[in-house]
């Protein structure tokens, strides 16, 4: 379960999300929706509705230095997005989850 979730994404975007009971999480490329909600459910102590995906290909990156050309390339990125069911929220700075009552 800790190696499908990687971190929260606390980007401007994604915080603009809480108030739709949305969460962004970077998970691992092998993981699948169900594995997804399974690791949010069990570690957050919430009920989650959905759970969409989206995969930042990696960018391929060339730079002249004095030794010559470098060639490499960016990480791929998968990000998850998680809708909860209502009444339910987590506190993504203290990792505290639960029910809003």
């Amino acid at each position: 379960m800790l190696n499908i979730l990687k971190k929260p994404l606390l980007t401007e975007k994604a915080t603009k999300l809480g108030p739709l009971r949305q969460y962004v999480f970077e998970v691992s490329p092998e993981a699948n929706k169900i594995q997804i909600k399974e690791a949010v459910e069990t570690l957050f102590s919430v009920k989650v509705a959905s759970v969409r995906t989206a995969t930042n290909k990696p960018k391929h990156k060339v730079r002249m230095t004095k030794r010559g050309i470098m060639r490499g390339s960016t990480n791929l990125i998968k990000k998850a997005y998680v809708t909860l069911r209502p009444n339910y929220s987590i506190d993504i700075v203290s990792g505290e989850g639960g029910t809003n009552e």
